[in-house]
């Protein structure tokens, strides 16, 4: 009846006010779109980050395909095509190992034995002129897998970390294919076996102090001290524990005290600034201890103890991690997309 009655009302009003109404609701509208597309103007990367895309990506890694990617094994080596396709199609380069496997692949042993793969592709940060200096982004792929016919999905641990640093390498391709150049490179990195021991973060040093990965616009080797920066992404897509304002819209920034308050100051800036409004912390809920723990158990620090500025992004530790319902259902991904477009927003500016 109300539809009904509504719609007798506007057949009865005249012929001009009808074009009038309906002349302003096509200007409303139209605004409406206009302002979509100012937004996607201003910040046309976001667009390749959504929150269907998101969970699809998160979905497969925590895939039974996948039998909760543990290193040496049928579901990792799954992972491990997964990222290196993904890794192909936003446009990075495979940086490889000299003398050793060729592509995006740096295989390496684990203490016990078990073979593992680290994904590893590369980002020229100018089109013009080729710096020699990078900027490390990495996440771990690996997880526990299955035990006792218990698959362990690992969807926040850590499908969601693998899945940012795959959003961001989208989002610079975007950036560059625009026109925007960055004074340095990015080497994106997913690591292997960090669940057995960080052994994948630790090859990847090895090599790198050895003198093993070249820069792939170039041919000349990539040195320790030309790092400027690592960036590792770990566990990001929940929003289970809270800060003490208990926001779900948080996320942790901890450096180890290797980036000094600057850095820290230009995040909380860009968050403002970028309008990603998240609520940032810079410690692990405010525990000094608990903070340095979780930091050196993380694969960031191998860099931090050679002195290299780094940083980690994460959620926090929940009560899904290491659980077998830690599936793809159990994240925020409306939340992981800003968590996404604030690191990139501050990864720009450390590229400059």
């Amino acid at each position: 009846m109300p539809i009904r009655s509504n719609m007798i009302i506007f057949s009865g009003i005249s012929a001009g006010l009808r074009r009038r109404c309906l002349t302003s609701a096509a200007a409303l509208v139209g605004l409406f779109f206009v302002c979509i597309s100012a937004q996607a103007q201003r910040f046309p990367a976001r667009n390749v980050v959504w929150e269907a895309k998101l969970k699809w990506q998160v979905a497969f890694l925590a895939d039974s395909l996948c039998d909760g990617r543990a290193t040496g094994t049928r579901g990792g080596t799954e992972a491990a095509f997964f990222i290196e396709r993904r890794f192909r199609e936003a446009g990075l380069d495979p940086i490889g190992e000299s003398g050793a496997q060729e592509g995006y692949v740096q295989s390496f042993r684990t203490e016990s034995g078990a073979v593992g793969h680290n994904i590893i592709g590369f980002m020229n940060g100018s089109r013009k002129v080729h710096e020699s200096e990078y900027v490390i982004v990495g996440a771990h792929f690996d997880h526990l897998g299955n035990f006792s016919g218990k698959m362990y999905p690992g969807a926040d641990d850590n499908a969601s970390g693998v899945v940012t640093a795959i959003s961001l390498a989208e989002m610079f391709r975007i950036s560059k294919i625009i026109g925007k150049a960055y004074f340095k490179n990015i080497i994106f990195v997913a690591f292997d076996a960090k669940e057995k021991g960080l052994s994948g973060s630790a090859a990847f040093w090895t090599a790198l102090e050895n003198g093993r990965f070249r820069d792939p616009m170039t041919g000349k080797t990539i040195w320790p001290e030309m790092v400027r920066l690592m960036v590792n992404i770990d566990q990001i897509g929940c929003s289970l524990s809270p800060l003490d304002s208990g926001r779900e819209d948080y996320l942790l920034a901890v450096d180890g005290g290797t980036l000094g308050s600057r850095e820290s100051e230009l995040l909380d800036w860009c968050n403002r600034i970028f309008e990603t409004n998240l609520e940032l912390c810079h410690s692990y809920y405010g525990s000094e201890n608990f903070t340095k723990v979780f930091f050196k158990i993380t694969d960031q620090n191998v860099f931090a103890q050679h002195r290299i500025p780094s940083v980690l992004f994460t959620s926090g530790i929940t009560m899904n991690n290491y659980k077998p319902w830690d599936n793809a259902q159990t994240l925020n991904y409306e939340v992981l997309k800003r968590r996404i477009w604030l690191i990139w927003h501050w990864l720009e500016y450390q590229l400059y």
